[in-house]
């Protein structure tokens, strides 16, 4: 098949998928020329997936397309999930709980000693949005998946259709979402006429994964350079998993190995959650140069390593890049004092 013949594959497997509206989609592919130059280094664009537009954005609205549709076909009315504090991913789902009408719980844990006593940036939104929110004491993940369980048994007992996404059968879902946005990246920079080598993206898991899939599903030569914001644990071995799980869902003639999967995470700093010197200085850069917020906990971080490979030479100066930005900078308001003092400093 022609590169055509399998974007229009991909998209008419993607189409067959139960799905609900809740974003503005494609988002913009924009040259940021100030930036590049400021850097000394190769044209930069920036693909705005912060722009998606669901209570502020972010990658997570194109997955939640797809959970929250599952959850409607599986007759849920109550959403149950957690994660930290300041997740941008309870924010976005929380937003799309109320835009559907579910019942939305949130068993969060708090990353800094601030998280349990301050409610602020992710944290004001999601109550805002509805969610019930529980704080748990401690930053331990294990005992916050028995919280979630135990919160979703709770709801069960007294009537409620419990839904929790992110499940072994269904992250899938949320993988190959982003499987559409590598497509959009691909004919948009064909529009405007740039022949990119890498793609920069924030990732752990299910963006990166998706990204891969519609890469390869296409035949593209775009290659992707995830940056963890905390450190792997087996994140290349889940991705493939999440891969062929998706792939397979959509009837694609791909497989994944772990080997398929750049999952960089030299640029974490201390741990997941804590703002680096790097990061925060990207934050700035990019701020001032082309008036775009990036957030310190994932997209400050990626854009972090990108600026140091260009500065490295490991990405040449005539050599187009792409930056996906994930999106998260409510999250900036929860890291107000340490973005003070970076610009303070």
């Amino acid at each position: 098949m022609n590169d055509n013949s399998l974007e229009a594959r991909l998209s008419a497997a993607i189409a067959g998928l139960p799905r609900v509206s809740l974003g503005w989609l494609q988002t913009p592919l924009e040259a940021a020329p100030r930036l590049s130059a400021a850097l000394g280094g190769p044209p930069i664009y920036i693909k705005r997936d912060d722009l998606t537009g669901l209570s502020f954005g972010g990658n997570k609205t194109r997955m939640l397309e797809f959970s929250i549709a599952d959850a409607q076909a599986k007759g849920a009315d109550t959403i149950v999930y957690g994660a930290a504090v300041q997740s941008n991913y309870c924010r976005q789902l929380a937003g799309a709980c109320a835009k559907v009408g579910f019942e939305c719980h949130l068993v969060m844990r708090p990353e800094r000693e601030m998280d349990s006593t301050q409610i602020t940036g992710n944290g004001l939104v999601q109550r805002l949005l509805g969610a019930h929110v529980t704080v748990l004491p401690d930053n331990d993940r294990a005992k916050q998946q028995e919280a979630i369980h135990a919160k979703a048994a709770e709801l069960r007992a007294a009537g409620k259709n419990v839904y929790v996404p992110r499940q072994p059968d269904t992250v899938d879902l949320e993988a190959l979402s982003y499987a559409i946005s590598a497509l959009e990246v691909v004919q948009q920079a064909r529009g405007q006429g740039i022949e990119p080598s890498w793609l920069y993206v924030a990732a752990a898991d299910t963006t990166q994964a998706g990204l891969v899939l519609g890469l390869k599903a296409i035949g593209s030569s775009l290659k992707v350079r995830g940056i963890n914001p905390s450190f792997k644990n087996g994140n290349e071995e889940r991705m493939a998993v999440m891969a062929n799980q998706a792939a397979e869902r959509l009837d694609l003639d791909v497989t994944f190995t772990a080997a398929d999967f750049d999952n960089d995470d030299s640029y974490v700093g201390e741990r997941y959650g804590v703002p680096t010197p790097e990061g925060l200085a990207a934050i700035s850069t990019v701020a001032q140069n082309e008036g775009v917020l990036l957030d310190p906990v994932y997209t400050g971080k990626a854009m972090g390593a990108l600026i140091d490979h260009i500065r490295s030479g490991k990405i040449s100066a005539d050599e187009p890049v792409i930056f996906l930005h994930t999106g998260g900078a409510p999250a900036l308001f929860g890291y107000a004092e340490e973005m003070i003092a970076a610009l303070a400093g």
